[in-house]
């Protein structure tokens, strides 16, 4: 059984054919759990990329010795996106095909919740990772318009390292700091 993307097993039945404990202790703090299932779902955006950094290979890494955004680093960022969204992808693909093997079939009604919060889990992963796939399209049709790398807000490079990082990144850190404040404001209005 699956507990919040650990495998539990339960205890061995007790003399008498009991389980002691038949399930997992529950966090005592109910947002520590949301915090450490956000931390998982973020945790596998970031190594999506990092497969698709890897898969590109060769030795060519975007520096800040050469001119920016020159032809060089306009196609690594275009294969990192597009190796990127394929690896998504494939993700969402096998999410499908385990979805259309049939229901959760699990007797106990604890291993069928549990499944059930797995897959609910699951599914949005697959919804979020379809945005980031608008946000990766958006980013190679900003490649091929030639705004790629350069702020939507002040129009001043983004900047390699930031883009190394997030590469579907539209403003400066600055910029987005900005923004962020904005928002923050307007929602407490």
């Amino acid at each position: 059984m699956r507990h919040f993307g650990r495998l539990y097993r339960a205890p061995h039945p007790a003399p008498g054919g009991h389980r002691e404990n038949p399930r997992p202790q529950e966090p005592a703090d109910p947002a520590g759990s949301f915090g450490e299932i956000m931390a998982t779902v973020l945790g596998d955006e970031i190594d999506v990329l990092a497969k698709a950094k890897r898969a590109l290979g060769g030795d060519y890494a975007p520096g800040d010795s050469e001119e920016y955004m020159n032809e060089a680093q306009l196609d690594y960022y275009r294969r990192l996106l597009l190796e990127w969204k394929k690896l998504i992808l494939s993700a969402a693909q096998d999410t499908l095909q385990q979805l259309q093997e049939g229901p959760i079939r699990e007797p106990d009604l604890n291993d069928r919740a549990s499944s059930e919060t797995d897959w609910g889990i699951e599914l949005r992963t697959r919804d979020r990772q379809r945005k980031l796939i608008a946000k990766i399209d958006s980013a190679l049709r900003r490649i091929e318009e030639g705004e790629y790398g350069y702020c939507e807000v002040t129009g001043e490079p983004i900047g390699l390292g930031r883009l190394s990082a997030r590469p579907i990144a539209t403003m400066t850190v600055e910029a987005q700091e900005a923004h962020e404040r904005r928002e923050k404001i307007s929602r407490d209005d």
